[in-house]
């Protein structure tokens, strides 16, 4: 899905991270993976992580509290250094997409910017390890704005931040749901399906090249 994209010259990226350039930080398939590696309860800790992970998304717990509420909310037989590292673990690059958004970036020296759902613990360790900072001049992060997509207001800080009216800039995410909202605030959008269907999109694109 993505919307018209005529006589509307792009300025600015605005990227998910979890879903386009990464695995999701902590997603269902991860969450599985622990529960059979770790002998969990699967049912008690689903349960547990959807009453408390969007407070942690939104930047009002730590790490160690979401732990502290999902998994060692009784004893276990493994330390939360264990499972910490087992959860930074499941954060892996997809494909090529990071080479190739860093190419377009600097292709037309356009603003890019995250726009995404992340802990800040996760968020921070995917941005060292996967050196984020060489594509992102900034992040719309729900653990450092306290928002969460699809709030509007984070594409209205996406585009304040930036310097950027909705109608240039390019949003691409995984979600459908996050994608249609981005559409109705004006944003020129994509919903990322793989890597070759977006090159072919974003080939069809205009674009401003910055000096």
């Amino acid at each position: 899905m993505h919307s018209e994209t005529k006589n509307r010259v792009i300025k600015s990226l605005f990227l998910d991270i979890g879903g386009v350039l990464l695995t999701n930080g902590w997603g269902q398939t991860s969450r599985k993976k622990a529960i059979e590696k770790f002998g969990l309860d699967g049912k008690e800790v689903e349960e547990r992580h959807h009453l408390t992970f969007d407070t942690y998304e939104e930047g009002k717990l730590s790490l160690d509290d979401y732990l502290d509420r999902v998994i060692f909310n009784e004893p276990k037989s493994f330390s939360k250094e264990e499972f910490r590292a087992f959860m930074f673990e499941q954060s892996q690059p997809l494909g090529d997409s990071l080479a190739y958004f860093k190419a377009l970036k600097k292709q037309y020296n356009l603003k890019v910017i995250a726009v995404s759902n992340e802990g800040r613990e996760l968020n921070e360790h995917r941005i060292k390890q996967y050196k984020l900072n060489e594509l992102f001049d900034a992040y719309i992060s729900s653990c450092y704005i306290h928002l969460r997509k699809p709030d509007r207001d984070v594409l209205r800080m996406a585009c304040d931040i930036s310097q950027t009216l909705p109608e240039h800039a390019l949003y691409i995410d995984d979600r459908l749901m996050f994608v249609e909202v981005a559409k109705g605030f004006g944003i020129q959008t994509l919903q990322f399906k793989d890597l070759d269907s977006a090159k072919d999109f974003i080939s069809t694109c205009t674009f401003h090249k910055a000096e």
